[in-house]
């Protein structure tokens, strides 16, 4: 692509963002949503794969029927309340239906099914885009809204924590496991945003870490699907050891920094009275360690069944520059320690 086109695309993706950041009216935010979507189209639509034509299109009448949701609802809000402040929904209906339309835009269970066939049609850079930064927009109107409808809310999460482990379990693709991770991650989210939204940023702050490593190594190895990570160890053999520690970190195993966002939720949820709430997402987490724990495998402890047709990939140089993979994977597993200092600053 264009490097000036690029640039413009990457412009529009930050400036849609930042308007729904600093947007107090539902119209603005709704534009700097519409800008986010339209700046990404044409990077998921660039390599003109009927896949990726498919994934776009799949994508674009998902985010604008959303989209149409949530301006509909905005609209009713200002007509039964005159308000059309984004933190002045207090009426149900509006509210209802804006949290649905937003818990489409970020494929929040079980308006789910649109996200893991679309990351399954883009490129590894551009469904690290749509997993990370694409969250942000919806996420800040998220937080702003009122918790009038807290019991929507942990349904959402729950369906979200036990869907994204449910459906990741019989995948073989990587761009449709860390799909559902996205979902079972986003479901814990949800979970905790009532009670402490501080909680719900660290662990979007801590998810994007986990994911920027995930999908950096697989852009390094080249790794579209699991029996490709068998090739890794000839690739990359010290970047291939420390993977299994990046994968359970997002499966949430201590000592790793995953653990720390699910330690203070599944706290901060019994201090709220919701222990069977939390014993439901802690056992959700079991299956999404499940297909970490076997992606895990098919990395470290087999060897490629045979060798890709015509190429060998693994004899390659690789251009790409490290320097991010090490910063985030540093932080991806050595974290941890620094709980007790968050916490502080969360209470403080």
């Amino acid at each position: 692509m264009n490097p000036y086109i690029l640039a413009t695309l990457l412009f529009g993706l930050g400036l849609g963002t930042t308007m729904t950041f600093a947007s107090s009216h539902w119209l603005l935010a709704w534009m700097g949503l519409e800008m986010n979507t339209l700046a990404i189209i044409p990077l998921m639509a660039q390599h003109h794969h009927p896949r990726a034509v498919e994934a776009t299109t799949k994508y674009f009448l998902t985010q604008a029927a959303a989209a149409a949701t949530l301006l509909f609802a905005s609209v009713t809000n200002a007509w039964l309340t005159g308000q059309w402040e984004i933190q002045q929904v207090t009426h149900p209906l509006p509210s209802t239906m804006i949290t649905l339309a937003l818990a489409l835009k970020i494929g929040l269970a079980p308006l789910h099914a649109w996200l893991p066939e679309v990351l399954q049609g883009l490129n590894l850079t551009t469904g690290l885009i749509l997993s990370t930064w694409q969250k942000l927009a919806p996420f800040a109107l998220i937080l702003q809204l009122q918790p009038s409808n807290s019991t929507l809310l942990i349904i959402l999460g729950l369906m979200s924590t036990l869907v994204g482990g449910w459906g990741g379990l019989n995948q073989t693709q990587l761009r449709k496991i860390l799909a559902y991770s996205s979902i079972a991650h986003l479901g814990w989210m949800i979970l905790i945003l009532q009670f402490s939204p501080s909680i719900t940023l660290l662990t979007l702050l801590t998810y994007f870490i986990m994911t920027f490593s995930t999908f950096l190594v697989f852009k390094l190895n080249n790794s579209t699907n699991i029996n490709a990570l068998a090739t890794s160890w000839v690739k990359a053999p010290a970047l291939t050891a420390l993977t299994p520690f990046i994968l359970l970190s997002l499966g949430g195993l201590p000592p790793l920094t995953g653990f720390m966002p699910k330690w203070l939720i599944l706290q901060e949820l019994t201090k709220q009275g919701l222990a069977p709430t939390a014993t439901l997402a802690a056992l959700s987490a079991l299956l999404s360690l499940y297909f970490y724990l076997r992606l895990s495998y098919a990395m470290t402890l087999t060897i490629s069944p045979n060798n890709l047709t015509g190429t060998t990939p693994w004899r390659l140089p690789s251009t790409q520059s490290t320097y991010p993979l090490a910063a985030s994977t540093t932080m991806t597993i050595c974290l941890l320690p620094l709980t007790p200092s968050i916490s502080a600053l969360l209470t403080s």
